[in-house]
């Protein structure tokens, strides 16, 4: 009789603590949505998005995270520096809406320290700064000596009792058996609690390669010549619990648990309160709203308004006043109404011209009464989305308003949206050909294609093309003729009258491959044309405040396309060439 096997050990339940994605640019390989959905599929109880000094991926994914039903956790991490110039790492994960206001701000004060893309954060600072509300995790304790990491320990235990622990990572090194007892030993000395820790970069250990090019490209040197600011090997990706079990011992897994349970914040929770300067003394801002429309319909219309205006002002001021726009309305009007008293040329544009209401406020030229337009089509209660009113100011004075704007509500209430930049297939061939050493002369060849996300197939079909126009010959030497998806290009011996030496076959599908994963990552966070974000409270508890490039500017770490997910308005402010050209022939 055939002896039964015993049954297979069930994996314990586990919590990614620490995971970068891609918005820590040059430094995650997966996209928030990917790293979700792969923790999701291992049966995680958590997974946190970590990214440095940055929240500007949770929003990507919280939305996947709901779809799956993942918990969520959201934090930063933060490479703290010494006086000596020693540096250790500070992971934070929000407990609720005041952690994360916390959260935010410290991230502000960081990046507004440094110039753009950069942030500044030494010990003084973050014994000076608040992080209440937080679970904090100490990282990279095991690099210093055992005095100065005790030292910092017991600090940041002395500042927040209860809510510190100590990161245990296994990466597979040589050294993960001495890393490992010098946290144990500084655990023991401290009396702070181990948590074991991945320190993700990718969802996948395949995504190794791509995450070579990037380090290389963050250093700027090709990925040959990076040495050991190469990871070792691909473990820095989420693994099993099966293979985290093997790793760590079972108090360090149950302890992702515990610290996951403390970690409540959605970002649902966010309430977005529009400025209140424009309303008028003693009334509310419906009121305010009907009282401006009503002046202005009496300007607009001089001889009485129509029947079929007034209907169609009631109706808007209602729906306005149902939706709670009407804080919208009246900051677009006082931008206007500021604007046109320093004589400054400005327009509304786009659905807006739809609205009675902005043809009264002043907003917009388009009479309705000489039209047959849909309101609804600007706002709708079906639809249940934001108006969007498009303000043109005279481009040469457009920062006389911008500055309007700072002046009236301050930086720490007041900041442009973000625009992700993302890889194109122009930028992802530049950026991984010279990470691999493919001749300028060949990624320039390729680079002049016009931008558009091109497949695998497609690439390959350019290659061909780009190595023909190099050459000056036909094509490929010694290439088979398939060009079929996922396959790579045979290239034979090179000619000696080449003008450049063709890289092996490998390297070249190695290209295609990694521009091709590298597309549509992000690169940078660049500042939108003229979305501002303005808020009755401090801006910088919603969510970071950074420096932008151009002087006297300041931009929040998401996306304008973030805005809509959590609730946030913005107000466009836009430069039009046109209008400086109509007030210079007006003078």
């Amino acid at each position: 009789m055939a002896r039964s096997l015993p049954p297979l050990p069930t994996a314990p339940a586990y919590a990614e603590l620490h995971c970068l994605s891609n918005f820590s640019f040059q430094r995650g390989a997966s996209q928030p949505e990917e790293l979700v959905q792969r923790a999701h599929a291992l049966g995680y109880g958590a997974l946190a998005i970590t990214d440095e000094c940055s929240v500007a991926g949770v929003v990507h994914a919280q939305g996947e995270a709901e779809r799956l039903g993942l918990k969520l956790l959201l934090g930063s991490e933060f490479v703290v520096t010494l006086d000596s110039g020693a540096v250790f790492t500070l992971v934070a994960l929000a407990h609720n809406l005041a952690g994360w206001g916390n959260l935010c701000e410290f991230i502000t004060r960081a990046r507004r320290a440094a110039p753009k893309g950069e942030y500044r954060l030494r010990w003084a600072d973050v014994q000076q700064q608040t992080l209440a509300d937080c679970e904090l995790l100490l990282g990279g304790m095991d690099a210093l000596t055992l005095e100065t990491s005790w030292a910092i320990a017991t600090r940041v235990q002395a500042l927040y009792p209860g809510q510190v622990w100590l990161e245990v990572l296994q990466c597979l090194g040589a050294d993960d058996a001495l890393r490992g007892y010098r946290v144990h030993q500084l655990a023991r000395v401290s009396g702070l609690p181990r948590v074991a820790t991945g320190r993700v970069h990718m969802h996948l250990r395949s995504r190794k390669p791509l995450h070579d090019v990037l380090t290389a490209v963050r250093i700027g040197k090709p990925v040959a010549d990076c040495g050991f600011a190469l990871q070792a090997n691909a473990e820095l990706h989420l693994r099993s619990r099966a293979r985290l079990a093997a790793l760590h011992p079972p108090e360090l897994l149950a302890a992702t648990l515990v610290i996951a349970a403390r970690c409540t914040f959605n970002l649902k929770e966010l309430r977005y309160q529009y400025p209140m300067e424009a309303v008028l003394p003693g009334q509310t801002p419906a009121q305010t709203l009907r009282q401006y429309a009503a002046e202005g319909a009496l300007e607009r219309y001089p001889s009485g308004v129509p029947g079929t205006v007034q209907k169609q002002l009631e109706h808007e001021l209602a729906l306005i006043a149902e939706l709670r726009y009407e804080m919208y309305f009246l900051t677009v009007h006082d931008l206007v109404r500021f604007a046109r008293g320093r004589g400054i040329l400005c327009q509304g544009r786009g659905s807006a011209a739809n609205s009675v209401v902005c043809y009264c406020l002043g907003v917009t030229e388009v009479n309705p009464a000489l039209s047959n337009l849909l309101f609804e089509r600007f706002i709708s209660r079906e639809r249940d989305e934001p108006p969007d009113i498009d303000v043109d100011f005279e481009h040469q004075r457009r920062e006389e308003v911008i500055q309007y704007i700072y002046q009236k509500y301050g930086r720490e209430r007041a900041a442009i949206t973000a625009v992700v930049a993302s890889y194109r297939p122009r930028s992802a061939l530049r950026d991984v050909g010279r990470a691999l050493e493919i001749p300028e002369a060949l990624i320039a060849a390729m680079a002049k294609e016009h931008p558009g996300m091109y497949s695998r197939a497609v690439l390959v079909e350019r290659l061909e093309a780009a190595i023909a126009r190099v050459q000056g010959g036909g094509g490929f030497a010694g290439h088979s003729g398939d060009t079929a998806a996922g396959s790579a290009p045979v290239v034979g011996d090179v000619p000696q009258a080449m003008p450049f030496q063709l890289p092996p076959p490998r390297r070249l599908q190695l290209w295609l491959d990694l521009a091709c994963q590298l597309q549509r990552f992000p690169r940078h966070l660049s500042q939108h044309v003229g979305g501002f974000v303005l808020t009755q409270g401090p801006l910088t508890r919603l969510v970071p405040v950074e420096n932008a490039s151009m002087k006297d500017r300041s931009v929040i770490q998401w996306d304008k396309d973030d805005l809509d997910a959590v609730g946030l308005l913005k107000v466009d402010v836009l430069a039009l060439g046109m209008l400086s050209a109509i007030r210079r022939c007006l003078v």
